[in-house]
């Protein structure tokens, strides 16, 4: 989703050439170069609730502030999560709200957003320590908010998702391009509806495999179904979207159906795990691993794609002083962000118990999951349709 990065190469905003990229970073001169500081500051919160979860008990139960905490020992580890999360999510906040806004380069706002790095350092760390010296009652009042804050994050990704898809229909069906893309565009929607056909099949076969599993063939049938019908809408004369945008919202779907699932409790019989299920493997840490990179990288990506979320299209070419992305924008993703990492991590409750090296597991989980991809469908539903009950009313106003 970084559609915006192609602005720094058509001159909006001038950097040195000449200067080495710690002089840039140093003098505060590259806003491209300050996200990535920003996205390893939320690498590192992601690091530390994790240690905190499943390292950190041994450290935590000495704190007498936590001895009531609801839950006993295993609550310990939720608890460290939601300190993490709340001090990363402090740090990001106020970010926000001092750079909200920002239109021009070289503004106070634009040089404290892409430097002070010795001061936002210290100011990290004071965001960090604090949760710790909070009250149980006010960290479990920041878990609650925290479903809140997730569900937006989730929300501004999916709309953020939904509009790359339709942005990339548009640059490969416009005049420009859609004789050259048209051989392209076949193939790849061909392969996308292959890919989410195989996927289904797949997952009736490793998660379906005996009729007593209702759940889960629901929730693959009902995939299935959604599918069929994004890309009847999407065909209908009406809206005549192609198959590409379906296809790729297939993808999209089917992706968040297999995460449903496997975010199923290991004890559920539906579930084909081996023996070892409830052993470490270097597949589970695997996994882990990939899956913290996949939240920061989405949340990243996400943070740059302001654009997606202006109800007001503006036509004026850019200007060579405006900034190149949101940088309000940017820290509130990354706000929310903070949030969803603590939910994930916690499988979005504070009383419920998770092992080692798992992320995003729990009956909870599977739910938010199954939320998510029918809440896809319908704003993608929306925004096939959309345009044609405007172009409708429209007309009946204009008659």
């Amino acid at each position: 989703m970084e559609r915006g990065a192609n602005r720094s190469n058509n001159g909006s905003f001038n950097i040195d050439k000449d200067s080495s990229w710690f002089s840039q970073f140093r003098n505060a001169s590259n806003p491209w170069m300050a996200r990535y500081v920003y996205a390893l500051i939320f690498l590192v919160a992601n690091l530390l609730a994790w240690a905190a979860r499943d390292f950190g008990h041994g450290a935590l139960i000495e704190m007498k502030r936590f001895e009531g905490c609801d839950g006993g020992k295993d609550c310990l580890g939720a608890e460290g999560v939601l300190r993490v999360s709340l001090g990363c999510f402090m740090f990001y906040i106020i970010m926000f709200l001092s750079t909200a806004r920002t239109s021009k380069l070289n503004e106070a706002r634009d040089k404290w957003h892409s430097g002070w790095w010795s001061v936002k350092s210290v100011l990290w760390v004071a965001t960090t320590i604090i949760p710790f010296l909070l009250p149980t009652g006010m960290i479990q009042l920041y878990g609650e908010i925290a479903h809140f804050g997730a569900g937006v994050f989730l929300l501004i990704q999916l709309i953020s998702i939904i509009s790359f898809i339709t942005w990339l229909n548009d640059c490969c069906i416009s005049e420009k391009n859609a004789e050259r893309c048209q051989i392209h565009v076949m193939l790849f929607a061909t392969a996308a509806y292959v890919i989410c056909l195989v996927g289904i099949i797949l997952m009736f076969i490793w998660y379906a495999p005996q009729p007593s599993c209702l759940l889960n063939i629901f929730f693959i049938a009902w995939t299935l179904v959604l599918l069929q019908l994004m890309t009847s809408v999407s065909l209908h004369p009406k809206v005549n979207d192609g198959i590409l945008t379906p296809g790729l919202m297939g993808l999209y779907v089917v992706f968040l159906c297999w995460c449903a699932i496997r975010s199923e409790p290991a004890g559920y019989n539906c579930i084909r795990k081996s023996d070892s299920a409830t052993k470490t493997d270097w597949l589970s840490i695997i996994s882990f691993i990939v899956a913290i990179l996949a939240i920061v990288v989405a949340t990243f990506s996400t943070g740059i794609d302001s654009k997606c979320f202006q109800f007001r299209k503006d036509e004026t070419p850019p200007e060579e002083d405006d900034v190149p992305y949101g940088y309000g924008f940017f820290h509130f993703v990354f706000a929310t962000g903070a949030m969803y990492f603590a939910m994930l991590l916690i499988g979005w409750n504070s009383h419920h118990v998770m092992r080692k090296w798992t992320i995003d597991v729990g009956w909870t989980s599977t739910w938010v999951r199954i939320v998510n991809e029918w809440l896809a469908v319908c704003v993608y539903l929306w925004m096939l349709i959309a345009p044609v009950i405007w172009k409708c009313r429209h007309s009946n106003d204009s008659m």
